[in-house]
């Protein structure tokens, strides 16, 4: 008996398992209906992986390890749960006065990736730029890291180091840069000029708690200066406040106007943002400047503007990040950080950029150098939605913001570019030894004349400060990196000398895109005017437009 009782047994069991297989796949097709029998699932794997798995396991690992799955299988780069730590540093950041390297992030593609340096900061200082990956800090490789975890090693106390490692498109090596925390104060406006007598000229670097109110005295002023028409300088702002993008767009738009809205699955996630109120700069000629690190509420700005033939908007596309994060508290002093929305602009657009596919990145892109060694993308519009304004004009979706005229720096010959990406290679070294050559230079030398121009013995003595920093400079990399050379120290001493103000006006000459703004601009033209000589005409604007 017993031998037959052990051959029939395998028989019985398969068939037990057969039969409640069955019935598992026949209860199967309504288990995504049913709460209780998934909650329930989670609960016994978790039973028994850490009653029975052959290793030790504790339980508050898997679950931590099941959340951390469900939130990556969104594919969000913006959705998180905080622990109480991270909460903290998140929400001293977004207050707007912390101690850090001042550098907007996000993570993408397996890595940290610079939105953009906020203005005045050690990011900005050091010469990182927007699209940089941030593939180590402090030794560590941020292979996999959340953004939350990058903020809370890169902030810190004001005055230590943080190192960092910067992947750069373009370039083969990584570059390092050693970064000093410092007090991070976060600034919107930080100077107006007047440009060729009439054109008043802002640059927004960030939105912060008072942007509406910096923008708003600064066109004032230049409006009391003889401004007759505005330049919007947005390039490398990151984001911000958003209802400081709400304010800026207002000052520009009649009461009532769609500034933007939200989409989500959600009805309470859907809304319209609308100009709150009148038009403080009515008929005034604007121009906005954009480029791949404008990203957020700076898109909000530019494609509000645009939607409503408002602003030309000249530049490059911009970075497309065009989603809403909601907080939510829970157990534990946990908050979830949870994408709800997207934002879209008046006509329809929406503004966030989806990634298809790993290659479908900035590395992926063709990109060149401009004449200040930051990496230009080569933009390829090719198979974008179409729509039309508001004026009737022709405007590409699909992501992020498309100029009305794509205008891209100016870019490094390939003999140029090589020996400059040879400097780049230790980009932490030049820049400190850049910063010192150029206090140097002024200390010893009395009311210099502006613009700044460097001679070929100053150069030559800048080249050797390298040399002696250990960057290693043959003759022929010398000979082609001469021309940038020249230009990075001449900037810096000038922002050295004067600040952000006497930088920028050193380097007008060289900038394309702005230069483009101001030959539009050129005898303040009435709004149809402008738009027709920057080959986008307007085919009858309708009142009441989006209202």
């Amino acid at each position: 008996m017993s031998p037959q009782r052990s051959s029939l047994g395998p028989v019985i069991v398969l068939a037990l398992a057969l039969l409640a297989g069955g019935w598992f796949l026949q209860k199967g097709v309504a288990q995504d209906q049913n709460v209780y029998v998934q909650s329930r699932l989670l609960q016994e794997v978790v039973d028994h992986i850490s009653e029975r798995f052959v290793d030790p396991v504790e339980r508050s690992e898997l679950y931590d390890a099941a959340i951390e799955g469900m939130l990556r299988g969104l594919n969000d780069p913006n959705t998180s749960l905080l622990n109480v730590e991270a909460w903290e540093n998140f929400r001293i950041q977004t207050e707007g006065d912390y101690g850090g390297v001042g550098l907007e992030i996000v993570d993408r593609d397996d890595y940290i990736t610079v939105v953009g340096p906020l203005p005045g900061t050690p990011g900005q200082r050091a010469g990182i730029r927007a699209g940089d990956e941030i593939v180590e800090v402090n030794g560590q490789s941020t292979r996999g890291w959340t953004s939350q975890q990058a903020v809370q090693v890169l902030r810190g106390r004001p005055g230590t180091d943080a190192e960092v490692k910067i992947r750069r498109s373009g370039f083969d090596e990584d570059m390092a840069f050693t970064l000093t925390r410092a007090q991070i104060q976060l600034r919107s406006v930080a100077f107006a000029t007047l440009l060729d007598d009439d054109v008043g000229y802002i640059p927004l670097g960030s939105f912060s708690e008072t942007s509406t109110r910096e923008v708003q005295a600064a066109a004032d002023s230049l409006r009391e200066a003889g401004a007759r028409s505005f330049v919007l300088d947005l390039r490398g702002n990151p984001g911000g406040v958003l209802d400081q993008a709400i304010g800026v767009a207002d000052l520009f738009l009649p009461r009532g106007d769609l500034i933007s809205e939200t989409r989500g699955q959600s009805r309470a996630q859907n809304g319209a943002y609308r100009a709150p109120g009148p038009e403080r700069y009515e008929g005034v000629p604007v121009v906005i400047l954009v480029d791949r690190g404008s990203a957020s509420a700076s898109e909000i700005v530019a494609g509000s503007l645009q939607d409503h033939d408002r602003a030309v908007v000249i530049g490059a596309p911009t970075f497309g990040k065009g989603s809403v994060q909601s907080l939510y508290q829970l157990t534990g002093g946990h908050v979830l950080k949870l994408t709800t929305a997207r934002w879209y602009t008046p006509r329809g657009r929406s503004i966030e950029r989806v990634m298809e596919s790993p290659e479908d990145t900035v590395e992926a892109v063709r990109t060149a150098l401009s004449h200040d060694g930051q990496f230009v993308q080569l933009p390829d519009t090719a198979g974008r939605p179409t729509i039309t304004s508001f004026g009737g004009r022709t405007l590409l979706g699909g992501g992020g913001i498309v100029p009305d005229l794509l205008t891209l720096p100016d870019t490094l010959g390939a003999e140029e570019a090589r020996a400059v990406r040879t400097l780049y290679r230790q980009a932490g070294v030049v820049s400190t030894a850049t910063f010192n050559h150029a206090v140097a230079y002024l200390q010893r030398t009395d009311a210099p004349a502006f613009p700044i121009r460097i001679g070929d013995a100053e150069l030559e003595q800048y080249f050797e400060r390298l040399v002696e920093a250990g960057v290693e400079l043959d003759e022929a990399t010398r000979t082609a990196a001469a021309p940038f050379a020249r230009r990075q120290l001449e900037a810096e001493i000038a922002l050295q000398a004067g600040g952000d103000q006497l930088r920028f006006e050193q380097g007008v000459a060289g900038d394309a895109p702005l230069r483009r703004a101001l030959e539009l601009l050129a005898g303040a033209p009435a709004r149809e005017e402008l738009f027709r000589r920057a080959g986008t005409p307007l085919n009858g604007v309708r009142e009441g437009a989006a209202r």
